[in-house]
């Protein structure tokens, strides 16, 4: 894989990744509807701030990982591939119905709270963490140093999350109300499941 095809294919998954309403998406759209959009950028913010703590443990440890060990990676690559494949078939058979916005608590607090409120929405999600293990690892060319290329891959999905918020915060009622139509959740799973399950057959089949 070439750094080109290695950059486009991280950026069309990830994107469609930050598209995907999830925690970090309600708590946005939760704060710009009842404190306003400066608190919901702090949020979002945050939000971000976490995503890069996620890749710089992942990016650290996989880089470690594999200049040390290429039976543990390979372990490593298998059990992402699983984790994908599982994830991928539940979205596409099980999509989600609706995306419950009331189900983040949006009380009112006071100044940068909600920066740190954006951090640890992010960083007490497992699945996060999990994820960025599995599916960083497909994206790093041959011959390039594996941990900064994945950080910087983890700095490139904060960019997309920082121009998605952009858009939540400043249309927050048309985009709230969309989130919340049964078909389009439903169709943003099972292409997000898709996604998903190519990528993780691609994994598997990997013999890099």
């Amino acid at each position: 894989m070439t750094i080109a095809e290695a950059l486009i294919g991280f950026s069309l998954a990830a994107g469609l990744l930050t598209l995907t309403p999830g925690l970090d998406t309600a708590l946005v759209l939760r704060t710009a509807a009842s404190e306003g959009p400066p608190r919901a950028w702090m949020a979002a913010i945050g939000v971000c701030l976490g995503t890069l703590c996620w890749g710089a443990m992942a990016a650290l440890g996989l880089g470690a990982l594999l200049a040390a060990s290429r039976f543990a990676f390979n372990v490593l690559k298998w059990a992402g591939a699983a984790y994908l494949v599982w994830l991928g078939l539940t979205l596409i058979l099980r999509p989600r119905r609706s995306f419950e916005l009331a189900s983040t608590d949006a009380s009112p607090r006071r100044g940068t709270s909600w920066l740190w409120r954006g951090v640890l929405n992010n960083l007490l999600n497992p699945k996060a963490g999990v994820f960025y293990v599995s599916f960083l690892p497909q994206f790093v060319p041959s011959r390039v140093p594996a941990a900064p290329w994945m950080f910087m891959l983890a700095m490139v999905h904060a960019v997309m999350g920082l121009i998605w918020f952009a858009i939540l915060i400043g249309a927050t009622r048309p985009v709230s109300a969309l989130l919340q139509r049964a078909s389009v959740v439903r169709w943003l799973d099972r292409l997000t499941g898709g996604v998903f399950l190519g990528f993780g057959v691609r994994l598997a089949l990997d013999r890099r």
